[in-house]
């Protein structure tokens, strides 16, 4: 019996030897989960099961289990490198064998657009529509845009200022209401860029003259021609902004404004197309005793972008980011959970496929439920304690010599057996 007992020791401590190496091999392969070896003892049957003193006949590899522990998350200077920090794994696709769930997140951009791994294979995820809405629904393989954005004109402005109370009134009391050329005839003035419907950029100027006691009346010129002229050419106020006592938010205009901004010529000597009826929103201003402030000026339009780069959210989100500052999104990334992470079946290359004893997917986004986030411009490292396994490894190696002492010391005794005179 030693014989068996000592030959199937040193058989399970060969492949407890071969996980420990394996382990130690991929101590630096990213996403890589250490995996041990577990043992289960063996017995002869015994007569009706009635054995008491049943001797054991070795031991036999019962399971060798992956241990799917998080790993360190590093920073790496590419944000094409993705981690999971939490539970889930990345679903990838060759487009004919079923899917592959990894958790190693080292992605790149073919030349076709999608993302892949070093395989090959596509990261699958949301696609998002022309404006960057998300469609939820059977995820596919996620591929980056590579057009540019198309500009939009302006349609919103707000102006939010402070207009100073101290200050003189401008109004001339004779000749046109205001020279834009000498400063004695307004107060205050601020410039802001507005977009026509090819995306050419117009330059706006505001010009603030205080008509009287609470009342102030605002200029607007386009690429430096007043927006609005009377029957004789002389500029006209787009609108007068009346403050009540206290100063505070104004009484007039009730609602925002509308400006039509007629075509003009840029300062290149370009035609500028006309923008008409933008909308704009004076009710943040004030009229208090400090000095003329401009506290935010906005408007949505913009020229258009080219893509310069993409960006990996942590609810997996893709976002497209342009030359022209703006940003929409251009998908979104799906990864999947499973109730039995030990059924899955490695496939080498950093990837597992599911099995009837992991069950079937959980699919969601990262960041909801139990699933994890994922951190752009870092890396998830293998999980393997590399002190511990060459500790493991010295026991190991001293359990296999044991094993194989047994076997020497049976086929002595049987010798001495022999020699019996």
């Amino acid at each position: 019996m030693s014989f068996q007992q000592g030959l199937s020791g040193l058989n399970a401590t060969s492949k407890n030897l071969e996980v420990i190496g394996n382990n130690v091999a991929n101590a630096n392969t990213y996403g890589f989960k250490s995996a041990r070896a577990e043992f289960s003892d063996m017995y002869a049957t015994s007569m009706s099961g009635t054995g008491t003193n049943n001797i054991g006949i070795g031991v036999n590899l019962a399971a060798v289990a992956q241990q799917f522990t998080q790993g360190n998350i590093v920073t790496t200077e590419n944000p094409m490198d993705l981690s999971l920090n939490g539970a889930g794994f990345f679903q990838v696709t060759d487009g004919r064998s079923p899917i592959t769930y990894t958790r190693n997140g080292q992605f790149k951009v073919d030349r076709e657009g999608f993302v892949v791994n070093n395989q090959g294979d596509k990261l699958m995820g949301y696609p998002a529509d022309g404006n960057g809405v998300i469609q939820p629904g059977t995820a596919g393989p996620l591929r980056m845009p590579t057009a540019g954005i198309d500009p939009a004109a302006t349609t919103t402005m707000t102006l939010e200022m402070n207009l100073d109370a101290r200050a003189a009134t401008t109004l001339p009391t004779a000749g046109a209401d205001i020279v834009f050329s000498d400063p004695r005839t307004y107060n205050n003035a601020t410039s802001v860029t507005v977009y026509d419907d090819k995306g050419q950029d117009v330059a706006l100027t505001y010009y603030f003259q205080k008509a009287s006691t609470d009342t102030w009346n605002v200029y607007v010129t386009a690429n430096g021609a007043p927006i609005s002229v009377d029957g004789a050419g002389d500029p006209v106020a787009s609108t007068t902004i009346s403050f009540p006592s206290n100063g505070g938010t104004p009484t007039a205009p009730v609602g925002t404004v509308a400006l039509n901004i007629p075509a003009s010529t840029n300062a290149n000597g370009a035609q500028t197309l006309a923008i008409p009826n933008v909308a704009l929103d004076l009710s943040g201003a004030t009229q208090y005793g400090s000095n003329f402030a401009v506290t935010d000026i906005s408007q949505n339009g913009y020229a258009p972008g080219q893509l310069v780069g993409i960006q990996f959210e942590a609810n997996g989100i893709v976002t497209a980011r342009y030359s022209n500052g703006q940003s929409k999104p251009a998908g979104q990334v799906e990864i999947a959970t499973f109730r039995n992470n030990q059924g899955l079946l490695p496939m080498g290359g950093n990837g597992w496929q599911r099995s009837y004893a992991s069950g079937d997917p959980v699919l969601g986004v990262p960041g909801d439920g139990n699933l994890g986030g994922i951190q752009s411009g870092s890396l998830e490292e293998s999980n393997v304690d590399l002190t511990g396994e060459l500790v493991n490894m010295m026991t190991a190696q001293r359990v296999y010599q044991a094993n194989a002492q047994t076997i020497k010391t049976q086929d002595q005794v049987l010798q001495t057996l022999v020699n019996l005179r």
